[in-house]
């Protein structure tokens, strides 16, 4: 009986984090459908600096909660400050690279988040990445090179900035990876406050007015996006990251939609292929982990960029 009744409280907790995760990707499409909306009027810097502003009013009681003092008791100060600069690259260039592509265009960059975190871990931490993941991660840049059309006709700036965008995600990942003794807060609040320095430094001149609706509209962005993170943190918490990496790919079908019913963008067969090319590359890489029993870090689900 009792063997019973633990196996139903397990199934509980699976299935709770198995809906955060959902919801938490939901709220992080949700967040790029209105960043897309808001960069269509205003600058990029003030978008994501009102958006940093608006994340404080989550940030703030966990700020308070764990006490201000320790945001400055940190692990490897330099490697804190590299993630703040990816992470806000990573933030900047996502909202740059909608103003013109549509969402599920950037989003399909982004996708391929576990590929270039897989290709990073062994250049950059010494992971072993065996044969099959090593062609898992080709397979997935040729996603990537059919998504992004590197041709003199088709190479756009803003496909860069996804590009660019995406690699920094990737960065912050295995940085974050180096950085586990440091709490969620502390990291986020300091990634936050790097946004909102750079996103003010960029709205020197390009300052417009704003309406209460459009000022809120920003406030809820940072609320949004913080809301989403701390979902998904708790789900990484209640169920294994093998079991919930591949539901975070559910981003791309919300951002399809999105796209589709508030923006009319219809994703073109190109965008369909390689999107199907790096999902598959990236489910691979989450089977081959558990295969050979290497623990998949909840830093390597890929996070919305924002």
């Amino acid at each position: 009986m009792a063997s019973l009744a633990r196996n139903f409280t397990i199934r509980n907790v699976l299935l709770a984090g198995i809906l955060l995760m959902l919801a938490g990707d939901f709220m992080f499409a949700l967040n790029d459908a209105m960043g897309k909306w808001l960069v269509a009027s205003f600058s990029v810097g003030q978008v994501v600096l009102i958006r940093s502003i608006g994340a404080f009013f989550v940030l703030g009681p966990m700020i308070a909660n764990q006490g201000a003092s320790k945001l400055f008791q940190m692990e490897r100060p330099v490697l804190q400050l590299l993630r703040v600069v990816a992470t806000t690259l990573d933030t900047g260039l996502f909202y740059a690279a909608v103003v013109y592509l549509p969402l599920a265009d950037v989003m399909s960059f982004y996708m391929a988040g576990p590929i270039y975190v897989a290709a990073l871990s062994h250049l950059l931490l010494g992971e072993k990445v065996g044969w099959r993941r090593w062609l898992a991660i080709l397979v997935g840049f040729c996603g990537v090179l059919i998504i992004l059309k590197p041709s003199s006709a088709a190479f756009s700036l803003s496909s860069t900035y996804a590009l660019i965008g995406s690699i920094a995600f990737g960065f912050a990942i295995i940085l974050g990876r180096r950085l586990r003794g440091t709490s969620d807060t502390t990291l986020v609040t300091w990634q936050t406050i790097g946004t909102l320095i750079v996103g003010g430094a960029f709205t020197i001149g390009a300052w417009r007015a704003t309406s209460a609706l459009d000022f809120g509209a920003m406030l809820l962005l940072g609320v949004v996006s913080c809301a989403a993170h701390l979902m998904i943190t708790r789900a990484l918490k209640l169920a294994p990251a093998s079991t919930l990496a591949p539901l975070h790919y559910s981003l791309l079908l919300w951002a399809v939609v999105f796209g589709l019913v508030f923006f009319g963008d219809v994703p073109s067969p190109r965008i369909l292929v390689g999107s199907a090319i790096v999902v598959f590359a990236g489910m691979f890489i989450f089977h081959r982990q558990k295969v050979v029993e290497t623990v998949v870090p909840p830093e390597n689900v890929p996070k919305g960029v924002n």
